[in-house]
């Protein structure tokens, strides 16, 4: 299987693995196995490092999706794919008599929100979304951020997610607009292509479910009601050039996985092009991308 077959052909051919990759694995899985060249670099080993290059965004999109939701404040929420904590945290500030309980297969993720997060009512543990230890409907609702993407059977996890969620609970998720919205990654891989026309395979764009109509085809494969898909948009702010290229120098995710692998003198030519296609004004000048995400929202039916 390559990375740059079309995304509907990816999810009944990852539904065959019965087995949940860890994050790392799977994306690694798509960009045709860039990371497993090294041995000593994960593309999501460093959790500190994932928050700089991409924790902090999902910090913002967090509160949109809670708004989207339409959850309550109170109740048990699982959190699926908790990552680092912060979209955990991000809901206790605004929902402040919630429970979450956040799993994650990162072992690295899971040491990381537990050591930053303060509040007794969060928990983190280990888990696999497509086989979940928690009782039939053991959670209020359930939420999912940047995550279903890169599960190997979204539709089992899906299904793993509804039975956990008691009847007339919320299941939401959302996923980057990879192919276009979700600018600061458009611009670094248009740039890296323009260079390296190999890179395309690894381009994100070729994730699944990253479309419009993907989430909301899933959520209604589940039987799930009154399904609703719509764009969440924010506004990333840099401080500067540095504030947005440092980050896809820590190896983290694709695209810095992909920098990682670049003979050292090619990075500075691949900057320069990712600099011009942001057409700034002066290298310390601070700047704007917008960024979407494709956000779906259904409820477990009263009675099946």
């Amino acid at each position: 299987m390559q990375a740059d077959k079309r995304d509907d052909a990816l999810i009944p051919i990852l539904s065959d693995n019965p087995e949940m990759l860890s994050r790392r694995e799977m994306v690694c899985w798509l960009a045709g196995g860039i990371v497993r060249a090294q041995p000593q670099s994960s593309m999501f080993a460093d959790a500190q490092a994932y928050d700089r290059f991409m924790g902090r965004w999902s910090q913002l999109v967090a509160p949109l999706l809670m708004e989207f939701a339409g959850i309550p404040d109170g109740g048990h929420v699982l959190d699926v794919g908790s990552g680092t904590g912060s979209r955990a945290r991000a809901i206790v500030d605004r929902k402040p008599k919630c429970r979450i309980t956040g799993i994650d297969p990162s072992k690295e993720y899971i040491a990381c929100a537990q050591s930053q997060t303060r509040s007794d009512r969060i928990h983190f543990e280990t888990g696999d979304a497509q086989k979940m230890t928690f009782a039939n409907g053991a959670f209020d609702h359930c939420l999912s951020l940047l995550v279903f993407n890169f599960i190997p059977d979204p539709k089992k996890a899906l299904g793993e997610v509804r039975r956990v969620t008691k009847p007339g609970g919320r299941i939401v998720a959302a996923v980057w607009d990879y192919g276009r919205d979700m600018r600061m990654l458009r611009v670094f891989w248009d740039a890296a292509v323009a260079l390296d026309p190999s890179a395309e395979k690894l381009d994100e764009k070729h994730m699944p479910l990253c479309r419009t109509g993907e989430l909301s085809a899933l959520w209604k494969l589940a039987s799930l009601d009154r399904t609703e898909e719509r764009p969440l948009d924010i506004t990333m702010k840099f401080a500067s050039f540095s504030d947005f290229w440092d980050p896809f120098m820590l190896g983290q995710g694709p695209a810095g996985a992909y920098v990682a692998k670049l003979p050292r003198d090619r990075v500075p030519r691949l900057a320069d092009e990712v600099k011009r296609r942001l057409a700034l004004g002066s290298d310390s000048a601070p700047f704007e991308l917008q960024a979407r995400v494709w956000a779906v929202r259904g409820t477990v039916p009263r009675s099946s």
